[in-house]
């Protein structure tokens, strides 16, 4: 028994004009599907611009004393490569996987709010841009790190048009990530199909909610946290005094702790999503992942105050216990995950590679972050590489390998085609390497007293040889992402020639509706001639499969 698609779906085509073709097409397009792909796939040229400033970094500190960058060029190029992913690689890459997937998913033909997310896009490009632009300034590229603290980024302590550009770009791109966060959210509220209540939307729609959500709330506080920046950089009076120093931390942080689940829920969604296909079985804990996400979502909009214990003008014990209590969700959403895996007959495919790796990973991530949240080792290792070996295992060892679980996963989806499996194990392991080998040593390193931000150190104070493994570490992660790199555009180039095999509609037996339409899907998503499963659950093309082999 199948349920007919609204009448908007079965229209099809018909009396639309025809949008245009070639590049015109792609950069004035409207098709959900394209602007996700644009948002995707400029993220990773990105993140590959900023993987060869963090591995000049790591060249300059494999060794005591190392004159390869001056100290301004270290100061630029960690601060636009901390920037960068935050802003312009991990936030941005995460909204537009929900504006490819969430219609789809859904079963709607397409956004509700088309041209305000191509506009978002294009305000992201730009912002992007307009950063990067500051390397071109006689003074160079912002210097201030990615929260850009005054007084250190006022004009008097940091004059030239780079902090200017900088500020410019991260509102271009934070402005572009809410118009299409605000896209995304209007159309799981406004476009589901037939039958798809809300307590029936797959698991990675529910995060999209919640992330959208806290974009709508907490992005604009860093607006706000930007505009001040810009007038006291007209006007240096207005950072004289110690007041609006601390505002603007206070301010900056009510967005920039609920931005780390932002680069978060969408990635441990598509980990779930994954884990449930090649366990073959049903996500386990669907509803009480759901109502975790959203108390998740609510509590990261009051624990900013733990990123400004060594400040004095945080409330130590209110901070502390509400960041402890981001437990309790967490709990949920991992048990969740593991009771997924115990019993199911487990596929190890590429994304399920990824997405096991996830799990632990990211687990030391989120216990060192209860570390962090705690006032007294708080003032130990603040602003030490522990707080940057930290930072990495949530948003590389953990919402990374996420993205790349996704990548492989839905790659056929978008393309008609899988990724080479060989080279995509070959991927993963360098990874798996690469990334422990990196950022394992940041914690020990933290703990010995080495301070962030610093392009050098000297032989007697012992980092040397840690510095050393964090380098070749680094050398296993450049290996994995031309693996990847290579992967992708070889692929692609086969299809090209017509010499790559159809993957098919689900070549994953998967559990969600954008596995019921073609590979790739058309233009308005779900074919006139091809109707839509039933919904009366998260995972209809499960149910459509268990009917089947019960003969219902």
């Amino acid at each position: 028994m199948t349920v007919a698609p609204p009448a908007a779906e079965q229209r099809g085509d018909a009396g639309r004009p025809v949008p245009p073709g070639g590049w015109l097409g792609w950069v004035s397009t409207t098709d959900h599907k394209r602007i996700g792909l644009l948002t995707a796939g400029t993220s990773l040229v990105l993140m590959l611009v900023y993987g060869v400033f963090a591995l000049f970094m790591r060249s300059q500190l494999a060794q005591p004393e190392e004159s390869l960058l001056t100290p301004q060029t270290y100061d630029q190029l960690f601060t636009i490569h901390g920037s960068g992913m935050i802003y312009m690689v991990m936030t941005p890459f995460a909204v537009g996987m929900g504006v490819y997937l969430v219609p789809l998913q859904i079963g709607a033909p397409g956004m509700a709010l088309p041209r305000l997310t191509l506009l978002g896009y294009w305000l992201y490009v730009f912002g992007a841009l307009t950063m990067l632009a500051g390397f071109a300034t006689p003074t160079g590229a912002a210097a201030d790190g990615w929260f850009s603290y005054p007084p250190m980024a006022d004009s008097t302590h940091s004059p030239g048009a780079g902090t200017d550009l900088w500020i410019a770009g991260v509102l271009l791109a934070v402005t572009g990530t809410i118009l299409m966060g605000w896209a995304v959210l209007w159309t799981v509220l406004r476009r589901r199909t037939r039958g798809m209540t809300m307590l029936r939307l797959p698991v990675f729609c529910w995060s999209m909610v919640a992330t959208c959500l806290m974009v709508i709330g907490a992005f604009p506080a860093l607006l706000a946290a930007l505009v001040l920046l810009a007038v006291g950089r007209a006007d240096p009076s207005v950072f004289a005094s110690n007041v609006w120093n601390i505002g603007y931390q206070h301010i900056f942080w009510f967005y920039g702790h609920p931005v780390v689940y932002v680069m978060f829920f969408p990635y441990l969604a598509a980990v779930a999503e994954v884990l449930a296909v090649f366990s073959g079985r049903r996500f386990f804990g669907y509803k009480g992942t759901a109502l975790s996400l959203l108390v998740f979502a609510a509590l990261s909009m009051s624990v900013w105050g733990h990123h400004m214990f060594a400040t004095g003008q945080a409330a130590n014990d209110y901070y502390s216990l509400t960041s402890i209590a981001l437990l309790v969700p967490a709990g949920v959403e991992y048990f969740g995950m593991l009771g997924t895996l115990l019993g199911g007959r487990l596929r190890l495919r590429t994304p399920m590679l990824f997405a096991l790796a996830f799990v632990p990973q990211f687990l030391i991530g989120g216990l060192t972050g209860i570390m962090v949240g705690t006032p007294v080792i708080d003032y130990h290792v603040t602003d030490s590489y522990f707080v940057v070996a930290h930072l990495h295992y949530v948003l590389f060892a953990g919402s990374a390998f996420g993205l790349f679980a996704a990548v492989y996963f839905w790659f056929p989806k978008v393309t008609g085609v899988l990724l080479d499996e060989g080279m995509g194990r070959a991927h993963f392991w360098l990874l798996v390497v690469g990334t422990n080998l990196t950022f394992l040593p940041m914690f020990a390193l933290g703990y010995l007293g080495m301070p962030r931000r610093v392009a050098t150190y000297a032989a007697f104070d012992g980092f040397g040889l840690l510095n050393l493994l964090a380098t070749v570490g680094a050398g296993f992660l450049a290996a994995g992402m031309t693996v990847f790199a290579v992967n992708v555009l070889w692929t692609l180039r086969r299809r090209s020639l017509g010499r790559a095999e159809p993957a098919g509609d689900d070549p994953w037996e998967a559990h969600t509706l954008e596995w019921a339409t073609t590979s790739p899907p058309p233009r308005l998503n779900f074919p006139a001639d091809r109707p839509l499963p039933p919904v009366s659950s998260f995972a209809p093309l499960l149910d459509l499969r268990q009917r089947g082999r019960s003969g219902t």
